[in-house]
């Protein structure tokens, strides 16, 4: 049974109080949307001022994490005291000799849902600059209120944050390549960047680099026009310059240093024009390297071992390679690492890596990983697995796919006949 209790006047001011706190729950519910979708115009026009208002926002939105914490703030202490309120009116009007609490609760509930979550924060929806302005004067005030409470709010967030973020920083290289294996994108190109910047975080300068033996330098003492010569057929914007060995780098020279003495003599002293060498360890990590470049405003690096011997070449564009794939010009030539002479059977590069071999064939990128150790280039991986050299004419096969040497300089594996399977 319910009986109804005759308290009008106490009613009256009680339920006057709880309408005043739903309100102010709303407002801050509203203010929360309203501030934190503004959009990069709006947040520009509210800066620019012009009016009490707008200056007050702006102030805010300079600090969001204050912000935010007193909006939460302010809206938990005036929900408690619209709980407390609603409470005591339900049961000062009616008094419920069962499911009470049940009832209390469950009126309590709607109530701040409705007038201090939902429609506030669909009203705000519609137009968020007016609304943040409306409240950026009375958010002002609270501010300064509850400064304690929001302060050690953020102070609190900020710590656990911190360690949220250490803890993270445990993640394995293993790890994010896995996350990155599990990851569909929309294309495969868009797999082969993401898969890119997973393995680029752990690569050194030996693994990229071009070696020694393929670099294209120019000796200190010759003449101008074999120095265009080199240039002309190179088709590279920058050039190592060494003294007698090419151990002894003493520099790097700039194609575009020479375009205004194009037409000089030999007897011009283009030695002048070069500029100091950027040289780096053989083990320093790629990473590192391309902060160096961005910070250096360098393009080219000069890889040496821990002997000072020349061992590689580092570029710009070769680090990005690496993460994008292959990057050609209006100098490269297309497939000019290979030749193919039917549906089985290429003719490639010694010097070739094995990833851009994988890609012709149209295979996995890892098919190798079980032999080719520590190579890089199909040459290297046909060592690998002969643990020692190889004459012209000599094969040997991996995985169905055969290797033969067709061409030889020195001990250097130049030329190879790759087939694979189903060919006779």
């Amino acid at each position: 049974m319910i009986e109804f209790l005759g308290f009008k006047a106490e009613i009256l001011i009680l339920v006057a109080a709880d309408i005043l706190l739903l309100l102010f729950s709303g407002m801050m519910s509203s203010s929360e949307v309203a501030f934190f979708s503004l959009t990069p115009a709006e947040i520009r026009r509210v800066k620019r001022g012009g009016s009490v208002a707008a200056d007050c926002a702006a102030k805010l939105l300079d600090s969001p994490d204050m912000l935010l914490a007193t909006i939460l703030v302010v809206n938990n202490m005036v929900n408690i005291g619209t709980v407390v309120l609603s409470t005591q009116i339900l049961s000062t009007m009616f008094i419920f000799h069962r499911f009470g609490f049940l009832i209390n609760t469950v009126v309590v509930t709607f109530l701040l849902l409705l007038f201090g979550e939902v429609l506030p924060k669909v009203f705000a929806q519609g137009s968020t600059l007016r609304v943040a302005l409306m409240f950026a004067q009375p958010l002002s005030i609270l501010r300064w209120i509850v400064y304690p409470l929001s302060y050690a709010l953020v102070k609190t967030s900020n710590i656990v944050s911190e360690r949220l973020t250490q803890k993270n920083n445990d993640l394995s290289i293993e790890d994010l390549a896995d996350a990155v294996d599990m990851t569909k994108a929309s294309s495969s190109e868009e797999q082969k960047i993401l898969s890119g910047i997973v393995n680029f975080a752990s690569r050194e300068v030996e693994e990229i680099m071009r070696p020694r033996i393929d670099i294209v330098a120019v000796e200190q003492t010759m003449t101008f026009s074999e120095v265009r010569d080199i240039i002309t057929s190179s088709g590279y914007s920058r050039l190592p310059v060494y003294s007698e060995s090419i151990d002894n780098i003493k520099g790097t020279l700039f194609v575009k240093d020479l375009i205004e003495h194009a037409n000089r003599s030999d007897d011009f002293g283009w030695q002048s024009l070069i500029r100091e060498p950027y040289i780096v360890p053989i083990h320093k990590q790629v990473t590192s390297l391309l902060d160096d470049f961005r910070s250096d405003k360098v393009h080219m690096a000069i890889v040496v071992d821990e002997y000072g011997a020349t061992q590689g070449l580092l570029t710009l564009e070769d680090i990005l390679e690496e993460v994008v794939g292959e990057i050609s010009d209006e100098s490269d030539k297309d497939s000019n690492f290979y030749q193919r002479i039917d549906d089985n059977t290429y003719i490639f590069e010694g010097k070739t890596h094995i990833v851009d071999m994988l890609r012709v064939l149209q295979l996995d990128d890892e098919l190798f990983d079980d032999v080719q150790g520590r190579a890089e280039t199909i040459a290297g991986l046909m060592l690998e697995i002969k643990r020692n050299f190889l004459k012209k004419g000599e094969q040997i096969t991996s995985h169905s796919i055969r290797f033969i040497v067709t061409a030889v300089e020195g001990h250097r594996i130049d030329k190879i006949k790759v087939i694979t399977p189903n060919h006779d």
